[in-house]
């Protein structure tokens, strides 16, 4: 099976040959990045292939439910959850998070999400990549919305985003009840501005504090720091 209907880590496989959005940099950043200390229930909106949704399982003894739109996404997401060593903290909903958001009843310490983000680009023709790649199914207000109705008091909300959409998203946070908490730049090389940031919050007050992730070194390397972050996943680290 060629290298682009599959990705290895080192815990569980990811089988990706149906999912318009396959695994990338952004979800094994996000998914490594979030803190799961005090998570008992995690949430992961927009699933995919179920990346993140494993990830945090590797990383905690959570139960963790996933919420994905795309059919072939969520079956194969299913399939991936089904495959792992978690299985059994694992479960996934073929829905609308909008739709979940407003019929669930359960409540989350953490909810996580790799939004889609490519609001003002040329949308795709292909209509299973656009709604992965394009807010046209889900807008951060809606994101926002759907999470403070689905968290505890003391929960978080977890996401990364295009540096571009950092002003946009913190004020619409803000504005439906968030504080943000952690902030932390992602740098592809030295000298390049941010090309993402990863965002935590809360719904109580607390101080900003603000990191950055360098990716690679000006020999074109992994950083220690990338490493370290990232080394309980990837196979060659």
């Amino acid at each position: 099976m060629g290298r682009n209907k599959w990705f290895e880590f080192k815990q569980f496989r990811i089988e990706q040959s149906k999912a318009a959005m396959k695994v990338g940099t952004d979800g094994v950043i996000l998914g490594a990045w979030t803190s799961v200390d005090n998570a008992s229930r995690i949430l992961d909106v927009g699933t995919g292939t179920g990346l993140i949704g494993l990830m945090l399982a590797q990383r905690s003894n959570a139960a963790i439910d996933a919420v994905e739109i795309d059919e072939d996404a969520y079956y194969e997401a299913k399939f991936n959850f089904e495959q792992s060593s978690w299985k059994d903290r694992l479960r996934i909903f073929h829905s609308d998070f909008n739709i979940f958001s407003k019929e669930h009843e359960q409540s989350y310490d953490l909810i996580v999400c790799n939004p889609p983000f490519f609001m003002d680009s040329l949308k795709t023709s292909d209509p299973q990549l656009a709604v992965a790649r394009h807010n046209g199914s889900m807008t951060f207000d809606q994101l926002i919305r759907g999470s403070v109705k689905l968290l505890k008091d003391t929960g978080r909300l977890s996401v990364i985003i295009p540096s571009e959409s950092f002003d946009e998203f913190r004020e619409t946070a803000r504005l439906g009840g968030f504080y943000l908490h952690q902030q932390c730049k992602v740098i592809s090389k030295p000298g390049k501005p941010a090309v993402r940031v990863l965002l935590e919050f809360s719904l109580f007050k607390g101080y900003t504090e603000s990191s950055e992730i360098l990716i690679k070194d000006d020999q074109g390397q992994f950083t220690h720091q990338f490493k370290k972050l990232t080394c309980s996943f990837y196979l060659n680290f």
